[in-house]
């Protein structure tokens, strides 16, 4: 397949990630089936992660978890090492500084959490962005859906440099990030699918294949204490059942006259 043409269908995918496993491990299949242009996809993951809405970069974020795991199932480790030479630039996109990003706060933290806890990222690295997040955190608002910019208030890129707002204007317009109620409740929607999927995972057992052993080993020998248990047990039914079938003969004949 022409190069351009991957890179067109794999930011398709990226847009349309939702709350769904379905969707992440599509784009995974599709980034490791085209590993051998992982550094054109991985860019198009940075590009998607610095164009779009601040819903399609958490999106974006929880994938790239799913995106490492079956990396490192295929043992295709270029997209994982990827992935941490550009965590802060990752990080910076998803949670701006301008508090534009507030809401992804926590899904950052979610994320990286899973990423060193599988080992991905080293734990001095992500206490060094939590540090960073920690200032990012108490935006004012954490919906995205802050003030306009105030009058001397320059929206910036991550190189410092003034870009052009929404409306062409400097120092008044709302932040890139500002999410419109449309996207307030889609977003509101996948958070509670994603929880409720949490939920189930952790309820699921892993398989214990040396349980019925153990407990086996623990069961004490028979003895004569649990045959004489047996024989009180038995007893006590039999003369629970010599009562029950008077009660039940007594309503026969009552309902008989």
């Amino acid at each position: 397949m022409d190069p351009f043409e991957v890179r067109i269908r794999f930011t398709g995918l990226l847009q349309h990630l939702n709350a769904s496993l379905t969707s992440a491990n599509k784009a995974a299949q599709y980034a490791l089936k085209y590993r051998d242009m992982d550094e054109d996809l991985h860019s198009c993951i940075l590009e998607q992660l610095e164009r779009n809405t601040m819903n399609i970069r958490a999106n974006i974020m929880y994938f790239l978890e799913y995106l490492c795991d079956m990396a490192a199932r295929e043992n295709h480790w270029d997209y994982v090492r990827m992935i941490q030479r550009d965590i802060l630039r990752i990080v910076d996109a998803v949670a701006p500084e301008d508090g534009s990003g507030a809401a992804n706060v926590k899904v950052v933290r979610k994320v990286l959490k899973a990423l060193e806890t599988k080992t991905f990222l080293l734990a001095q690295t992500v206490g060094e962005i939590e540090e960073c997040l920690k200032e990012r955190d108490i935006a004012p608002d954490t919906m995205g859906m802050s003030s306009p910019f105030g009058p001397g208030e320059d929206l910036k890129n991550g190189d410092g440099k003034e870009t052009s707002t929404p409306t062409g204007k400097k120092g008044t317009a709302t932040p890139f990030g500002k999410l419109d109620r449309k996207q307030a409740e889609q977003r509101i929607e996948e958070d509670r699918e994603r929880h409720k999927r949490q939920r189930e995972t952790a309820w699921a057992v892993s398989r214990d294949e040396g349980e019925f052993e153990r407990m086996w080993a623990e069961t004490a020998d028979v003895g004569e204490d649990d045959f004489e248990m047996w024989k009180e047990e038995g007893e006590e039914r039999a003369r629970a059942a010599g009562d029950w079938k008077e009660e039940y003969l007594a309503k026969l004949g009552g309902a008989a006259e």
